[in-house]
């Protein structure tokens, strides 16, 4: 089953990368890392004393001598693990959610600074996955390798002491590790591809599952469910599969580790036991053999733990194609002055082989109404987003009076473009904070009379709260929402402001009394509008006609009508078509 990023992002993330990244994790927790390392090295030291201590007492009892000092010790070794499991267990609660919360947050931030180009590369199911499920896997590394290596250090430690105890009992038990180890290597090698095709199966299904629900009116509306669920469900046997192979191979590893391992302390304890007999060892010391030979063959504990970092570093993989994407390099230079003037020079934008925008040049007056009309796919949208850097060019250049908008700092940049959309998301709480949006500080006259020019003032009043009603559960219409989306755009009052098809859902009445607040209430400011309606467009102090990526023609409604081509644009409905080459940011 095919990654969702294949080749742009996937090709470029190899597991080097993700190496790279977990150990960043390791980094950002060093703090209860030291703590939960300090936990292990004692619960370690004193797992390691309990078989001598045991064996001690033991021996004392059956040579008739007092072994209370031998058990007081037996019990303070007990007493100094259980404490330093303690610190160890809360440390490592810590650890997780410090390195799984600077992950999600490091994620999340780049996400946010995508283009609307790079955003669209993974469906938003699959990107919640990666936010949520593959950050959690991946953050709980640094605690895994810690408590690995505390593992290892006990085994290491079970088999030196063997060897102290007794040579020929560490000789035994050394002879069996080699069949063991490389058992454990090719177990480890083969779930590693398993379980990047389970997560990337994981990863198709939450993609379908949010697109759907994205829709579900619609599905209801068109009575497609059962289409609709075996749709969603077609990865399911892709994901079936790849569980059932995970399954099989833990399987036939398990158990043919879980002979071996028996076989091994057999051995051992064989050895131990003509010791015994032989007189080279005294009885208590048979019990630090099966102890220390326990302790050796709990390496094998740490294969959980093994499968954990494997599992880890593909879903670290998964997280890093998002980070590979490429991110808009921000710019570092103050606003320009200047009344407003737009221009795009050369721009290319190109999506999977095809232009939205073909080395296309256009000079959008100063506080002017321009109007950008053209049929499906002739880039209108592409337009609207490269206006405002929401999209960078792949190649050309978009200029703000005079100053390239790469070179503009993100603040700054935001304050001379403003933006509203087909489909608005209200964000900031309670409807007067979602058209305040991104000005904090603007006050409730501002943000009313915003709304009063956008045409929504009477009904957010209606509302029982009013303005405060939760934008969340605002029973708003869709066009009632768009009008919100105008007047976040108007309240900003800024240089540019770019709507893009924002009145699509009004009705025709208050479509005209909203284009009439673009024409005469922002007179002076710079306005880029996307038309789909003749009366939109014949209101525009300019027309842009685009086709194929380029300006057709331009000119004023009145001008452009003439063109029978032109025309038939509005007879044909074509403008009503919605063009999506990019997401639309919300």
């Amino acid at each position: 089953m095919s990654d969702p990023v294949s080749g742009a992002a996937g090709e470029r993330v190899t597991h080097r990368h993700s190496d790279r990244l977990l150990a960043s994790l390791a980094r950002r927790a060093w703090r209860p890392l030291a703590v939960v390392a300090a936990g292990s090295a004692a619960a370690s030291a004193a797992t390691l004393a309990m078989p001598a201590l045991l064996a001690a007492a033991v021996d004392e009892v059956l040579a008739g001598e007092d072994a209370l000092a031998a058990v007081a010790w037996l019990a303070l070794t007990v007493a100094v693990f259980t404490l330093a499991d303690l610190a160890r267990t809360i440390a490592g609660a810590s650890s997780n959610a410090s390195a799984t919360s600077a992950l999600r947050l490091r994620l999340t931030g780049h996400v946010l600074r995508l283009d609307a180009g790079e955003a669209r590369r993974f469906p938003t199911g699959e990107l919640a996955t990666r936010l949520v499920s593959n950050t959690a896997t991946a953050g709980r590394v640094p605690l895994t390798l810690v408590d690995t290596a505390a593992g290892l250090v006990t085994a290491a430690g079970g088999v030196t002491a063997l060897f102290l105890v007794d040579r020929w009992t560490g000789l035994a038990f050394l002879a069996g590790l080699p069949v063991a180890l490389t058992m454990i290597f090719f177990f480890v090698t083969r779930m590693s591809g398993l379980y990047d095709r389970y997560q990337e199966a994981q990863g198709h299904l939450a993609a379908r599952l949010t697109d759907t629900l994205a829709g579900i009116r619609t599905v209801r509306a068109s009575g497609t469910a059962d289409r609709e669920i075996a749709r969603v469900l077609a990865p399911l046997p892709g994901l079936s599969a790849a569980g059932r192979a995970l399954w099989r191979a833990q399987a036939r590893g398990v158990w043919r580790i879980g002979l071996v391992l028996p076989l091994i302390e057999v051995i051992v304890l064989a050895v131990a036991g003509l010791g015994v007999v032989d007189g080279r060892l005294a009885p208590g010391r048979l019990l630090a053999v099966a102890g220390y030979a326990t302790l050796g063959l709990s390496f094998v504990e740490q294969l959980d733990a093994v499968m954990s970092l494997v599992q880890a570093r593909s879903a670290a993989r998964r997280v890093c194609q998002v980070l590979a994407l490429h991110t808009q390099v921000p710019g570092t230079r103050p606003a320009p002055a200047g009344p407003g003037t737009l221009s795009l020079r050369g721009v290319t934008v190109t999506r999977d082989g095809t232009p939205l925008l073909d080395e296309l040049d256009l000079e959008v007056p100063a506080g002017l109404l321009t109007a950008v009309v053209g049929p499906s796919g002739a880039g209108k949208t592409t337009l609207a987003l490269v206006a405002g850097r929401l999209l960078d060019p792949d190649r050309g250049e978009v200029v703000l009076d005079g100053r390239p908008l790469r070179e503009i700092a993100p603040e700054s940049l935001r304050d001379l473009v403003a933006y509203a959309f087909e489909r608005p998301a209200l964000l900031g709480g309670d409807l007067a904070s979602a058209i305040a949006y991104g000005r904090p500080g603007t006050g409730r006259a501002a943000v009313r009379e915003a709304a009063a020019a956008a045409r929504v003032d009477d009904v957010i009043r209606r509302l029982p709260q009013g303005y405060d009603t939760p934008a969340a559960g605002a029973p708003l219409s869709g066009g009632e929402l768009q009008r919100l989306g105008l007047a976040r755009a108007l309240v900003r009052r800024a240089r540019l402001t770019v709507l893009d098809d924002a009145t699509s859902s009004l009705d025709t009445a208050t479509e005209a009394q909203v284009t009439r607040a673009l024409v005469d209430g922002m007179r002076g400011r710079t306005r880029l509008v996307v038309a789909h309606r003749a009366t939109t467009a014949a209101r525009a102090d300019l027309v842009v006609w685009l086709e194929g990526g380029r300006v057709r023609a331009r000119g004023t409604h009145r001008d452009l009508w003439t063109d029978p081509a032109y025309r038939a644009l509005f007879a044909t409905g074509d403008l009503s078509e919605k063009e999506e080459p990019c997401p639309v940011p919300r």
